[in-house]
């Protein structure tokens, strides 16, 4: 379980490093890394407001992940199975919040944009 737990904190290091860049708006338009949807794609102050913002809720996910991973590696008698399926969950929860948020966000930058011409 230890090998595990060393796979998820470069994974959650890996997420810090991915959102950085999107924070710090260093990420142009691009068809590879970042939140890319028509209407970033199409749009680079649509594009850097969102991406700011994705990037804030994987920063969150990442540090949370890590946590996670670190306080259910100290439950006692966890199986690796419910380690691995506990940390995966907590992924997805938090993933997935900062997507919709995201989501969320885009939709009103898109509409704000479309009412104001």
């Amino acid at each position: 379980m230890q090998m595990l737990l060393l796979l998820y904190i470069l994974f959650a290091l890996l997420q810090v490093a991915l959102a950085l860049p999107l924070i710090l708006e260093n990420v142009k338009p691009n068809p590879i890394y970042g939140f890319r949807v028509r209407a970033t794609l199409d749009d680079p102050q649509v594009w850097y407001a969102v991406n700011k913002h994705f990037g804030k809720r994987l920063l969150v996910t990442a540090v949370g992940f890590l946590i996670g991973t670190i306080v259910l590696y100290f439950v006692p008698g966890i199986s690796l199975d419910a380690y691995a399926l506990s940390c995966l969950v907590i992924f997805a929860v938090l993933f997935t919040v900062g997507m919709v948020q995201s989501m969320n966000y885009l939709r009103t930058l898109t509409r704000n944009q479309s009412s104001s011409h």
